[in-house]
């Protein structure tokens, strides 16, 4: 598989770059050309869409194509971001329901959060989708669309296991560090569920070190799933437990690519690195965003997960399509996403590893990035 571009950066470069996938994209890119809501049917009305944040590419893309998927199915669309502030986003929610919305889309900030919001949701008859992150500990939601948030976590241990045997062959133990979510998004929970599932029996064996003895999802939580945070947390790792960059460290389990690239910069500023190909401990993430997809491209990030936000745009539309319609949308899982009330019926979507192997036909070929955008790490 042929690489995207060849070259060679120095670590003031990496270091500007790691903060570029902040970067907002115009609205009729949308993360690569989106049909969002092709094959949902059409209707009219109006839907709420409350996103959690725009510091996130990922969160651009998913309401820039919910917004154009509702438009074209013949919705008026109220798109707001809440800035990660649950205040503003129960705010933001209030004012949809007041103003008549017919159904709501929310990615939440916190999944607990918004009660008394979808209370009054139910009791002015607005359906409500669910939309990547599970609304917990209430009856008040309808349906929810995803990815296989459990995968997600397989794939990315998988992934970290792969990079360690390829470019840390004939090294045993592995030292490795672990990182989570926000403790807030259930998703966070699904991810490492999944990928400890995979490196538990490697610790249990001795195959890996946690060399921090940091196994738990509270001592590797990330707030808010911030970059910054993470650096912070990877820089005080370094110095407490590997010799501030002298002692070994093999690999990091990432759940974000924002957080991989905090991880990346306290890395490199502690003298590993600054490539794979240097000695640079093997990285994951995930969302696919072009920031860290460049990185990859460049052997610096090893791997993330693509989850194609335009699919899932597109049962989101669907489903508020069915509502609208006065229907029920079908769901393909009702037996994993208890939210503490019940087992919301549920749309789960596939993922996929992206590696330096693959960028071309997973993200290239599928229409989500240019060649020129991951040359130049931005949207």
């Amino acid at each position: 598989m042929k690489r995207i571009i060849t070259r060679t950066l120095a670590a003031g470069a990496v270091a500007t770059l790691a903060l570029a996938g902040l970067t907002a994209c115009s609205d009729d890119n949308g993360g690569g050309g989106s049909d969002a809501g092709s094959g949902g049917g059409s209707a009219s009305g109006t839907v709420g869409v409350s996103m959690p944040t725009q510091t996130s590419e990922r969160w651009i893309f998913d309401g820039n194509n919910t917004r154009q998927g509702l438009e074209d199915a013949g919705f008026e669309v109220n798109l707001q971001f809440a800035n990660d502030d649950i205040p503003t986003q129960q705010q933001q929610i209030d004012q949809m329901i007041t103003q008549g919305v017919d159904v709501l889309i929310i990615a939440s900030i916190d999944g607990t959060a918004l009660g008394t919001q979808l209370e009054a949701a139910a009791a002015a008859g607005i359906p409500v989708i669910s939309y990547d992150r599970l609304i917990r500990d209430t009856e008040n939601i309808d349906f929810y669309v995803t990815f296989d948030n459990f995968q997600v976590g397989v794939d990315q241990a998988t992934s970290l296991i792969s990079g360690l045997e390829t470019h840390f062959a004939g090294v045993s133990p592995w030292y490795v560090e672990l990182f989570a979510g926000s403790l807030d998004d259930n998703n966070a929970h699904f991810f490492w569920d999944g990928a400890m599932s995979v490196l538990q029996p490697r610790i249990d064996d001795g195959s890996i070190v946690v060399g921090s003895g940091q196994t738990t999802i509270e001592q590797g939580a990330t707030m808010r799933w911030s970059q910054e945070a993470a650096q912070t947390r990877m820089e005080n790792l370094i110095t407490a437990h590997y010799g501030g960059g002298s002692g070994a460290l093999h690999g990091v389990l990432s759940p974000f690519d924002g957080i991989s690239r905090g991880i990346i910069t306290a890395l490199q500023n502690a003298g590993y690195g600054p490539t794979l190909a240097d000695g640079l401990p093997v990285v994951t993430g995930q969302d696919a965003e072009v920031a860290s997809v460049s990185m990859i491209d460049q052997g610096i990030q090893y791997s993330t997960i693509f989850k194609d936000t335009r699919l899932l745009a597109e049962q989101a539309v669907a489903a508020a399509v069915s509502f609208a319609n006065g229907e029920t949308p079908t769901p393909n899982n009702t037996t994993d996403y208890d939210n503490g009330v019940f087992v919301v019926p549920s749309f789960l979507l596939p993922v996929s590893i992206v590696n330096i192997d693959n960028i071309v036909v997973e993200l290239v070929d599928t229409g989500f990035l240019t060649e020129e955008q991951i040359a130049a790490g931005v949207m």
